[in-house]
């Protein structure tokens, strides 16, 4: 993206699967805009998980508008064919990215807004934050009450078993990323644990012979909209896909209730027991920070106010966030319906109403 003197139609925060797919739909309606991202690649984002992170999601899922993701069939690429493809797709339709561009604050200004970065200010007159919700990596108040040898690492700089040193390892937190990490470390011939608070349900990748999403498509549930009845009762369930809790112990992983405590080399877990480890993993996710976002009205208690990604501030969107309006609204090959929603919108230079 050029640097330019008069504000720009459209701003768009964040050049990942939501704002390229976004990028396109507006490319598509012939709408201003430009796209600005953090990274010094396209995916880099992608690039930075552990080494054999993969999709859940087959390829044919996988594309954004326009451009299928080139995999066969029935496969589930991995994190660096991910970034592969986002770069490409930025190619394919030449959208505007200003890469290394890391938006450090929004305001409000004469008609639209300004956005700070460390190359200059950006005026636009209107914006979406396509960043998505992962904030700041998060791990528990007492973490620092570890010993300094015990090697500590969240999921986001994990990447690859030789990371860790040989001995006992803790896995904290028994979502998909925490799993796939004790699973890949079980194999490397290390006594791994895994603490599990609330314990989501584990699903198989395959049912009856199809891809389980084959079923959730085919069967309405990727377009379940969070504020419907079964909406509310899934967006609050993790799904663990790919495996299941007694597999989990055949392959040697000792399952433990959450972990709340440490002192020097031993981790307390909250049925009293402890472990002497080695080195931590930290899966316990992330807490979204919105410090950047200095708009009245748009955050409240932590999170952004918004319907079907329309902020209550005018001009205001976001785009990619978990169940923004259905269960795949923070998916690759799956947030193209919200992307084509909101350019809608904004081709037609229409705001819908918002809610509280």
């Amino acid at each position: 993206m050029e640097r330019r003197t008069e504000p720009l139609d459209v701003l768009v925060i964040g050049a990942g699967q939501a704002g390229l797919a976004l990028g396109r739909e507006l490319q598509r309606r012939g709408v201003g805009f430009g796209l600005v991202d953090a990274g010094t690649r396209i995916g880099d984002v992608w690039r930075s998980r552990w080494d054999s992170l993969r999709l859940f999601t087959a390829a044919e899922y996988d594309g954004l508008p326009d451009l299928p993701f080139p995999a066969t069939a029935g496969t589930h690429p991995g994190k660096d064919a991910v970034a592969a493809y986002l770069e490409l797709y930025a190619e394919t339709f030449g959208l505007p990215v200003a890469l290394g561009t890391r938006v450090t604050r929004l305001a409000p200004a004469d008609r639209g807004f300004v956005a700070e970065t460390g190359d200059g200010a950006i005026a636009a007159r209107r914006v979406v934050v396509a960043t998505g919700a992962f904030g700041a990596p998060h791990v528990p108040g007492w973490a620092p009450e570890l010993a300094p040898e015990v090697v500590q690492l969240h999921s986001t700089g994990y990447r690859r078993p030789a990371d860790l040193p040989d001995g006992p390892v803790l896995v904290v937190g028994a979502g998909n990323s925490g799993v796939q990490i004790a699973e890949e470390l079980a194999g490397s011939g290390r006594p791994v644990t895994l603490a599990v608070g609330t314990r989501p349900r584990a699903v198989p990748q395959r049912l009856l012979g199809r891809d389980l999403f084959w079923w959730l498509t085919r069967s309405g549930l990727m377009r379940v909209t969070a504020d419907s009845r079964p909406g509310r009762r899934l967006r609050d369930r993790e799904l663990v896909i790919g495996t299941s809790w007694p597999a989990l112990r055949a392959r040697g992983i000792e399952l433990r209730p959450r972990a709340v405590s440490a002192s020097g080399t031993t981790v307390g877990f909250a049925d009293g027991g402890s472990l002497d480890a080695a080195g931590v993993v930290w899966a316990t996710g992330f807490r979204p920070d919105w410090r950047w976002l200095d708009v009245p009205d748009a955050v409240a208690d932590g999170r952004v106010r918004h319907t079907r990604g329309v902020s209550p501030v005018p001009g205001l969107y976001f785009l990619g966030l978990p169940w923004q309006h259905t269960r795949g609204s923070a998916l690759l090959g799956f947030v193209a319906e919200d992307a084509a929603h909101l350019a809608g919108l904004l081709g037609a230079g229409t705001r819908e109403p918002v809610a509280g």
